[in-house]
């Protein structure tokens, strides 16, 4: 083969295994940290950098990537454990903690296995603050838990760059025996509640036909006083009516009795009320005694009205 021929391979096969070194290490150092992590970098073992989300360089073969730790929030499963309360009750307690990556070089270099550390630290907090409280607090004051162990795992995980947002309690679970008597004791208060309930309707239906009684009669004494209000008002108006008849009729009759006519009618009327009375008179008594002028009409009118006078005595005695 031509000698030219054979250089001009050999040139071409080298620059192509210098273009596949050169491709190789841009390949290496070139780095596309994704959002959200944060990728630890060793050089010689020892750590370099730490990278963050975008486009990265290291130095190939001497840099090397030691760790890639997420920033995202996390959720870890708290296992089931016992714990014991205040009152001497034990309980199988789980939870979930949620937690975050504040500083990667402290969650890579501060401790072997975070997750597993954080998980422990939840456990033996959890363990401790129920010791803390009664039984019936721990149902009754979840959230101050909650809130108690949060501060406690955060004073302690601060070493290794770890923040705990929260922590929530799944299941507390108590013994079948506690379980029992919490079952009879809220029967009990169920049929407390009942019983107060119907209580109180008994004695607000006693209260309510006792105030229907009252303003019924409230309402009959009041109809009664408008009757007689108005049965009195009526026969005073009655009363009025015949006074003021009879006044009318006096007037009149005073008015007639003004005239000769009157005067003459006057005298027939006494005369005959006169001759009524001796008649009265007579069937009273079998002797009756006449003046001598007994035919003149003023002597009887006379006479008639003395007679009249004395009866009206005798009815008065």
């Amino acid at each position: 083969m031509d000698p030219v021929t054979l250089i001009i391979e050999f040139i071409f096969t080298v620059e192509f295994f210098l273009l596949l070194f050169v491709v190789i290490i841009l390949k290496s150092s070139i780095k596309f940290v994704p959002q959200n992590r944060a990728w630890m970098v060793e050089r010689f073992g020892k750590y370099q950098s730490t990278k963050e989300a975008g486009l990265n360089f290291i130095v190939p073969f001497i840099d090397r990537i030691s760790a890639d730790r997420s920033l995202k929030e996390q959720a870890v499963d708290v296992p089931s454990q016992s714990a014991i309360t205040k009152d001497n009750i034990s309980l199988i307690v789980d939870g979930v903690l949620y937690f975050r990556v504040l500083d990667p070089y402290k969650a890579t270099y501060g401790v072997d296995d975070y997750i597993f550390a954080v998980t422990q630290l939840a456990q033996t907090t959890m363990r401790s603050e129920l010791g803390k409280m009664e039984l019936d607090k721990t149902f009754e004051e979840r959230d101050l838990l909650n809130t108690n162990i949060v501060t406690a795992i955060n004073s302690a995980s601060d070493p290794w760059g770890i923040q705990v947002l929260r922590y929530e309690i799944k299941d507390i679970v108590p013994p079948n025996s506690v379980m029992e008597a919490m079952e009879a004791q809220m029967k009990a208060e169920r049929v407390k509640r009942a019983q107060i309930l119907e209580s109180e309707g008994d004695r607000q239906a006693a209260i309510n036909v006792a105030e229907g009684k009252k303003q019924a009669q409230v309402l009959a004494a009041e109809a009664d006083k408008a009757e007689q209000i108005l049965q009195a008002e009526g026969e005073a108006k009655a009363i009025l009516a015949v006074a003021e008849a009879q006044a009318d009729a006096l007037r009149k009759v005073g008015e007639a009795a003004n005239t000769d006519e009157g005067q003459k009618a006057i005298q027939l009327d006494l005369a005959t009320k006169a001759i009524g009375a001796k008649e009265a008179i007579a069937r009273e008594s079998s002797v009756v005694l006449l003046p001598d002028n007994g035919t003149d009409a003023s002597s009887l009118v006379a006479q008639g009205m003395s007679i009249i006078n004395s009866l009206n005595q005798k009815q008065k005695g």
